[in-house]
């Protein structure tokens, strides 16, 4: 569904991550894994160009959708964040209503039929399963949810927008272990529906979650994928020495 050759990301000049090449296949969960400072979350933010609205980054390589270049796929960059969702490490809903957080993205693409925004926000909120939670409130501030309501809100927002993808920064890490269950439950949920890659820390929550996983590290203070594949076979018989000491928890 969507694969990086060769991508690299640098800050101002600095070379942060050096030619990463690795597929997501489609319907299935691909986790990042690997110390801080490897370049995960600057890959993960050059799948969906994010990385153009920070200043002095720049990519090189080729990132594509589908066996096609991303810019020959899609028209401009909302387009292309449309199909390719991002949920982000902290939970940020705006602060409008928990009606308004589903709408906002729906009406800027062109939804204004009130009965299919209402038929759409129930669906969505009901799909990560906080519908029977706040169905009753819907016009009160989502900041007045929990943590963990709020991240369902984020990914909820997203997927609202029909997206083939779905990017997420260590969607857990803020979150207290019960709501980090519901989010991995839901997570787990959407295996099938989505291409779903997720950053994470915890070696645990990759292995329960992902049918693969792509191991970065650092060489010489820049990032790079050192192996990738499927998640038993790398936690279970990699040839790395690098991998096998990290995913067995006694290096890094």
């Amino acid at each position: 569904m969507i694969s990086a050759i060769n991508l690299s990301v640098t800050y101002h000049g600095k070379i942060v991550l050096r030619d990463a090449t690795v597929k997501a296949e489609p319907g299935k969960v691909l986790a990042l894994v690997g110390p801080s400072g490897c370049g995960k979350t600057s890959f993960l933010a050059a799948l969906n160009r994010m990385t153009d609205l920070i200043p002095g980054a720049n990519i090189r390589g080729q990132i594509t959708f589908d066996g096609r270049p991303i810019d020959s796929v899609f028209s401009n960059r909302a387009e292309l964040r449309r199909h390719v969702g991002m949920i982000f490490q902290k939970p940020n809903p705006f602060a409008l209503s928990i009606r308004r957080n589903i709408e906002l993205g729906l009406r800027e693409h062109g939804q204004r039929n009130r009965d299919e925004l209402r038929q759409i926000t129930e669906k969505v909120l009901r799909d990560v399963g906080l519908w029977d939670e706040v169905q009753n409130r819907l016009d009160q501030s989502a900041l007045e949810l929990s943590g963990g309501q709020q991240q369902r809100l984020c990914i909820a927002r997203a997927i609202a927008l029909k997206p083939q993808v779905l990017l997420m920064d260590e969607p857990c890490s803020a979150l207290d272990p019960l709501a980090a269950e519901h989010v991995e439950k839901l997570i787990q949920s959407m295996r099938g529906q989505y291409t779903i890659i997720i950053v994470t820390h915890n070696l645990a929550q990759a292995r329960r979650l992902a049918d693969n996983i792509a191991v970065f590290w650092t060489r010489d203070s820049v990032g790079e994928i050192v192996e990738h594949g499927p998640t038993e076979t790398l936690f279970g018989a990699s040839s790395n020495e690098i991998v096998k000491s990290y995913l067995s928890g006694r290096r890094g």
